[in-house]
C-alpha cells in the first residue's frame, strides 16, 4: 500500500517525513494540498490534520498529523530499518535535537522568509531582524558543532533519526545565506548528509518546485490579506524577541497573519 503524504517542498517538517520514509525504501505519493496559504485548506487535508498543516500522512485509514508523531509511527509501524538509536541516552539526546530545531531554529529561517518574500520589514528594522537571526543561527552552529562531537553522524555511529532532523533545517539557513564555517565538524557533516540518496531526493523536490512555482508579487497579495502566513507560537516568540514586534501589530491589524484553526 502507497503512503499519502500531505506536503510541501519548502516545509522542513515535511522534508524531515521524507527522509525517513526513503531511507526505509517506503513507497509514498506526495500531494500539496490547496489552501495553505490563504488558510483555506479544507476536505481531506482538514481531515488529516485538523490543524491544517504539512505534514499530514495516510496510511490506509491511519491518519496522522505533526511531523514528530509521523516519525515516530513509522518508526513503529515499519521498524526495518531502525532509525532510532538502540540506547535510551540517545534516543533523548537526538529527541532534544529534533525539538531544539522544530521550535527554535526553525523559527529564524521562516521569519527570514517573511522578510526576503512577503516583506513584513524593509529598512532600518528589517536589518534589525536580520542581524539578530545571523547572530542566532551563528550561535546555533556552535551548539550543533559541539553536540555533533567526535560522532560521525548526530545519531551514532551511522545515519538516522537525529541527523534527518537536523539536515533540512540546516540546508534552509544555508540557502537563506547563512553558510555553515568551513572546515568544520558540522560543514563535514553537512556534505556527507546530503550526499545521501534520500536527503539528496528531497533537496530535489525542493529545486524541482521552486523551477516550476510562479510566486508573482506575494508580498502584494499579503497587504491584500489573500495571502495570510501561519505564525505558530514558536515562529510568533521569535519575531517579537528579534525586534518584530511591529510587524506583528501591524499583521494582526491587517488580518494578513493567522494563527491555527479552532477544531471541530
Amino acid at each position: 500500500m502507497t503512503l499519502k503524504l500531505y506536503d510541501h517542498p519548502l516545509s522542513p517538517y515535511a522534508q524531515k517525513v521524507k527522509i525517513l520514509m526513503r531511507e526505509k525504501g517506503l513507497a509514498f505519493q506526495a500531494v500539496m494540498p490547496g489552501g495553505l496559504g490563504a488558510g483555506g485548506a479544507q476536505g481531506a487535508f482538514v481531515a488529516a490534520s485538523p490543524r491544517a498543516e504539512v505534514p499530514a500522512l495516510e496510511d490506509g485509514e491511519v491518519r496522522v498529523f505533526d511531523s514528530t508523531i509521523i516519525l515516530e509511527y513509522l518508526e513503529d509501524a515499519y521498524p526495518e530499518p531502525a532509525l532510532r538509536p538502540s540506547v535510551a541516552a540517545d534516543r533523548a539526546r537526538v529527541r532534544m535535537l529534533e525539538e531544539v530545531m522544530d521550535t527554535h531554529f526553525e523559527a529564524i529561517t521562516w521569519g527570514l522568509s517573511e522578510l526576503a518574500w512577503f516583506r513584513r520589514a524593509e529598512g532600518e528594522l528589517a536589518e534589525t531582524i536580520r542581524a539578530n537571526a545571523a547572530r542566532q543561527i551563528a550561535g546555533f552552529y556552535r551548539w550543533l558543532d559541539g553536540e555533533l562531537g567526535d560522532r560521525p553522524w548526530f545519531n551514532g555511529e551511522a545515519f538516522g533519526w537525529g541527523d534527518l532532523c537536523v539536515v533540512p533545517f540546516v540546508n534552509g539557513a544555508v540557502g537563506q545565506g547563512h553558510a555553515v564555517p568551513a572546515g568544520s565538524r558540522l560543514a563535514d557533516w553537512l556534505a556527507r548528509a546530503n550526499a545521501r540518496p534520500s536527503v539528496a531526493a528531497t533537496v530535489n523536490d525542493v529545486r524541482t518546485w521552486q523551477s516550476g512555482a510562479s510566486m508573482g508579487d506575494v508580498a502584494e497579495l499579503v497587504a491584500k490579506g489573500l495571502f495570510k502566513r501561519e505564525y505558530r507560537d514558536h515562529r510568533l516568540e521569535w519575531m517579537i524577541k528579534s525586534g518584530g514586534l511591529e510587524v506583528v501589530v501591524q499583521g494582526v491589524a491587517r488580518d494578513n497573519i493567522r494563527f491555527a484553526p479552532e477544531f471541530g
